[in-house]
C-alpha cells in the first residue's frame, strides 16, 4: 500500500506554525550583514552537529566539538567519534547545495547523505549508502530489551519508493510537517544497518532546506532533542502506539522547531542591538579583526588568543595586539593569566546592551 500517514493538525499544531511563520518573517525582514551571518550560522552548524552525534552515542564534548570542526587536533578523543563528527559536517555542507533547490528528493540523494555520514567509522559496519540486507532491532541501551523491530530487509525497498514518492507529492501540507513526518518515517522504516537517526534528522533539515524553510541555517533542532532524550524517544514511541497516528510527534517535533526559531529570534534581536553599539563604537577607529572581535562577543561570553585567530585568520602576535588595543581602549576586559587567559565586554559596553534592551 502507498504510503499514507495519519495525522491532525490539532489547535495546537496550528498555533505552533503560525509561531514559526511570524520568526520566519522576521528573519526574512531583518537584514543581518554577512559577518554576523557567517558567525551566526558557524555556531548552528557545530552545535547541529555536535548534538545530532551526541545522541548517537559519541562522547566529545561541545568544547571539543567545536576545536575539532575548527580543525584542531585534540589529543586523547575516540577517533570515531571525530570523524563521526566531521561526517555529520559534510553531510550538512552536502544539504547546504540544496538550498531552496526544487529537483525532488530521490532514494539516490537519501543514499548518498547515508554514505557521506558513515563512510570511514567503526569499520564501514553500516555499509555506507545501501540498504540493510540483515534484520534489525532497537534496543533500550539500559535495559538492553528491544522497543522495536523494523520492517524485514526485504521490504525496506518498497517501503523506501512509496515514502520517496510522497515526500515528492505532498504539495499541500506545510513542509514543517512534511519534515516532521518524513524524520519519522524514516527511523520507522530503519532502511541502513545503522546511521538511521542521523540521516533521519539530516533528511529532515533537507526538506525544510528545499523548501523556503532554512531560516538562515541558524537553527538546530538537534540540540533540543539531545537536552532532553527521553522525551525526544517517547515522542517517537508515541506513533507506534497509537496505531500510527502521528499527531504527537507531530506536536513535539512542531514545539521543537518553535521553540528553536524563539532563540533565533532573540539573537537577531541582540544583532540588531549590537550593530547600534558598533556605530557608537566607530569613534574607536576599529580596525576589521578587532570589529569581529567584538561582534563575537556580542553573541558570546568569552575569547581567548586561540580563537581570536581562528576568528580573524590571523597569527598569534597580531591576535595579541588586537585584544591588548581593545582592552587599552576599555571595549574589552582581560582575564585570567597566560595559557587561560580570555576577554570579555568591559563593563561599560555591558551596562549599553542593556540600556538599549530597556529601550526596546
Amino acid at each position: 500500500m502507498p504510503f499514507d500517514p495519519r495525522f491532525s493538525i490539532t489547535p495546537k499544531i496550528n498555533k505552533t506554525l503560525i509561531e514559526i511563520e511570524r520568526v520566519r518573517g522576521f528573519l526574512d525582514a531583518i537584514k543581518l550583514k554577512d559577518d554576523w551571518l557567517a558567525d551566526l550560522q558557524k555556531k548552528a552548524l557545530i552545535l547541529e552537529t555536535h548534538y545530532s552525534t551526541h545522541i548517537e552515542g559519541t562522547t566529545l564534548t561541545l568544547e571539543q566539538a567545536q576545536g575539532i570542526l575548527e580543525g584542531k587536533r585534540l589529543p586523547g578523543i575516540n577517533r570515531d567519534d571525530e570523524k563521526e563528527l566531521l561526517n555529520y559536517k559534510k553531510a550538512m555542507d552536502f544539504i547546504s547545495t540544496y538550498l531552496g533547490k526544487e529537483d525532488p528528493i530521490t532514494e539516490a540523494l537519501i543514499r548518498e547523505l547515508h554514505k557521506i555520514t558513515v563512510e570511514n567509522v567503526r569499520g564501514e559496519k553500516a555499509d555506507p549508502g545501501n540498504y540493510r540486507r540483515i534484520q534489525n532491532f532497537i534496543i533500550n541501551s539500559k535495559t538492553q530489551k528491544i522497543v522495536y523491530t523494523p520492517p524485514g530487509p526485504f521490504d525496506v525497498p518498497p517501503l523506501m519508493k512509496d515514502f520517496v514518492d510522497w515526500i515528492n507529492k505532498a504539495d499541500d501540507l506545510s513542509p514543517i510537517l512534511i519534515s516532521g513526518i518524513a524524520q519519522f518515517q524514516f527511523v520507522h522504516i530503519h532502511p541502513f544497518v545503522d546511521g538511521n537517526g542521523r540521516t533521519a534528522r539530516l533528511l529532515s533539515t533537507l526538506i525544510l532546506y528545499k523548501t523556503g524553510y532554512d531560516f538562515k541555517r541558524l537553527f538546530s533542532i538537534s540540540e533540543f532533542y539531545d537536552k532532553d532524550r527521553p522525551s525526544y524517544y517517547d515522542a517517537i514511541q508515541s506513533v507506534r502506539k497509537n496505531n500510527m497516528n502521528m499527531t504527537g510527534w507531530l506536536e513535539y517535533f512542531a514545539n521543537g522547531l518553535r521553540s528553536q526559531m524563539k532563540e533565533i529570534q532573540e539573537k537577531g534581536k541582540k544583532v540588531i542591538i549590537s550593530e547600534n553599539i558598533m556605530k557608537d563604537l566607530a569613534a574607536f577607529h576599529l580596525n576589521g579583526r578587532q570589529g569581529r572581535i567584538v561582534r563575537f562577543l556580542f553573541l558570546n561570553e568569552r575569547i581567548d588568543n586561540e580563537q581570536c585567530q581562528v576568528l580573524c585568520k590571523s597569527i598569534k602576535r597580531t591576535a595579541t595586539r588586537d585584544l591588548t588595543s581593545l582592552v587599552e581602549k576599555s571595549i574589552l576586559q582581560k582575564h585570567g593569566e597566560k595559557k587561560g587567559t580570555y576577554y570579555i565586554l568591559a563593563p561599560d559596553i555591558k551596562n549599553r546592551i542593556r540600556d538599549i534592551k530597556g529601550h526596546a
